[in-house]
């Protein structure tokens, strides 16, 4: 599943995103292992490029249609704070278990 998370990323680096939902804050589309974006999941995610890419929120399209609009100010206020997270914050939360690091595989070594 990493390696789907770094395609997504990379995707949003050439502005092929979902939706642009303001503030920082991204919908992608995560394709499902063995099937296609179609079929897969939708993620939330909070990104400034070529810096910063947190997945907050994912689900299947078959479980909701979208966000709510009180989320989508939920995930703003989250983008404002975390995206101005420097190098020691984030290792401090990878560290406690806040954060969980996406891990780079080598099929994904060009993102």
């Amino acid at each position: 599943m990493d390696s789907a998370l770094w395609e997504a990323v990379a995707q949003a680096e050439k502005g092929l995103v979902d939706a642009y939902l303001g503030g920082g804050v991204i919908k992608m589309r995560i394709a499902r292992p063995g099937h296609g974006k179609a079929g897969g999941y939708r993620s939330i995610v909070l990104f400034r490029s070529g810096q910063k890419a947190f997945f907050v929120y994912g689900f299947a399209k078959s479980e909701r249609d979208n966000i709510s609009r009180k989320e989508l100010e939920a995930f703003k206020k989250l983008a404002a704070v975390m995206l101005k997270y420097g190098d020691d914050d984030l290792e401090k939360a990878i560290y406690c278990g806040v954060l969980t690091e996406v891990g780079k595989d080598v099929q994904s070594e060009n993102v």
